[in-house]
């Protein structure tokens, strides 16, 4: 049984997220999370009266969440996509990254997916603050949705690397489930500069990816150019990649591909899933 964690504010944006991880999963039994988070806004301390107020308010805006996840689910359930689909929806009061966390390790969630807001044509556009968070806070595999996605089959699935850092086998494997689900093809994408060569150590941890990829489809591939962003976009549209797998501990690449300029703002001009995968 998979544990999908997902996040919602009952927008568009994270409808779509949650149409998208209905399709991807509708042959697998799961068990999804539905979670609304209202953030707990900052104040200093209060008087018990206050206090008492705030409570009030806390329990219905409460009872306004849980009412909209009601409906929230009776919408899904008219899609009809897997009777082996489960559905549970939680309501929170508290600060966003915290209680993502909290659920993560009480669920034993497998995998958060949340909806993202792209960006049209050459104006870009943040993901969002929370999303950005939850990716760099949260040590979970988090699958990002761009708002104007539609589902296909991740035929082709990307995995840019510069093979300086090792690969944890936690991570090989959360990889190599996702690419066996889809009977996808794995591309491993390494951008270098002109002229650069890879190093014993780089060479060493290309190698051992080949080795432990064996059983799935895969090959590398190699582009020259400085600007990551561009080349990691373009290489998509050429091969018509279906989805970006990217490891989170690989931050300073991750940043120069997503993050601009602080890890708060990610540019995301793009309508591929991303795939973070934690350690």
């Amino acid at each position: 049984m998979l544990h999908v964690l997902v996040p919602t504010d009952f927008s568009m944006n994270s409808w779509n997220a949650i149409k998208y991880g209905l399709e991807l999963y509708k042959d697998r039994n799961c068990t999804f999370y539905l979670l609304h988070i209202h953030p707990i806004p900052p104040y200093s301390g209060a008087g018990s009266a206050i206090k008492a107020s705030l409570k009030q308010m806390e329990d219905a805006i409460l009872k306004e969440s849980k009412e909209s996840l009601a409906q929230l689910v009776v919408r899904i359930n008219d899609l009809s996509l897997n009777a082996k689909h489960s559905f549970v929806t939680m309501a929170r009061y508290d600060f966003f990254v915290d209680a993502i966390k909290r659920e993560v390790e009480k669920k034993k969630i497998n995998l958060i997916i949340m909806g993202t807001k792209g960006a049209s044509g050459i104006k870009k556009a943040t993901m969002g603050s929370n999303t950005g968070d939850v990716i760099t806070k949260v040590k979970c595999p988090l699958l990002a949705v761009p708002e104007n996605t539609v589902f296909k089959m991740a035929e082709e699935i990307a995995l840019p690397t510069d093979y300086h850092l090792g690969y944890d086998l936690k991570v090989l494997d959360a990889l190599v489930e996702m690419v066996t689900m889809n009977t996808s093809v794995l591309r491993v994408l390494h951008i270098s500069k002109k002229g650069e060569q890879l190093s014993e150590e780089q060479l060493n941890n290309k190698s051992f990816l080949d080795d432990y990829l064996k059983d799935v489809e895969h090959s590398f591939h190699s582009l020259t150019g400085t600007d990551l962003e561009t080349a990691v976009q373009c290489f998509s549209e050429s091969r018509d990649i279906d989805m970006i797998a990217m490891v989170a501990k690989n931050l300073n690449f991750f940043q120069r591909i997503l993050f601009k300029p602080k890890v708060e703002q990610i540019s995301y001009h793009t309508d591929i899933p991303f795939l973070v995968l934690h350690e």
